[in-house]
């Protein structure tokens, strides 16, 4: 319980300290595209001011070009502990919300097929809330953001493999109206 108390202040003193700049760590995809984050120093650092993203021509949630067109956040195996790397991810719709009012979603925790339905739903839904606690530190109010498991019913990649689950281990941000 300390660490996690530990962690929420950390996360909200880097929310107070953080600049005008959303800084992306790894790749992340949504559902049709997703390729899971490399963890072998593979993956390479992009900087885009939080403006542009909220400035963008036309709808930052759909331009590519924008951090808020990614939407997954993937998870260690069996675990719901939200990642560095995808922290800047978090914080970037964070950023939004705060900016749109009006704005409400729904994350959805999802699990590989390892472990029993029961426990990949409980997994899931962790993985929600995990995401959901983040984002109410930083700021957007509790009644905003719904959350739901899908457990391993809805997988990102269909294969048998580490690769497959790496991307099935997720929570999906989604904004209401898609």
């Amino acid at each position: 319980m300390k660490k996690v108390a530990l962690y929420l202040i950390v996360v909200a003193v880097a929310a107070a300290c953080s600049s005008k700049e959303v800084r992306e760590d790894a790749p992340v995809g949504d559902r049709s595209t997703a390729v899971p984050p490399t963890t072998a120093g593979g993956s390479s650092s992009t900087t885009r001011p939080t403006q542009s993203a909220s400035l963008a021509p036309g709808n930052p949630l759909t331009d590519p070009n924008s951090a808020l067109s990614k939407r997954s956040v993937y998870f260690d195996f069996d675990s719901n502990a939200v990642k560095d790397e995808f922290r800047g991810l978090v914080q970037a719709h964070t950023r939004y919300m705060t900016d749109k009012r009006d704005t409400n979603i729904r994350i959805e925790g999802n699990c590989d097929e390892r472990g029993s339905r029961e426990y990949n739903l409980a997994l899931g839904q962790r993985r929600a809330e995990a995401v959901k606690k983040v984002m109410t530190v930083l700021g957007v109010s509790d009644g905003r953001i719904e959350t739901t498991s899908y457990g391993e019913e809805k997988p990102a990649a269909l294969g048998h493999d580490e690769a497959s689950w790496a991307q099935n281990r997720r929570a999906d941000i989604k904004y209401r109206g898609e």
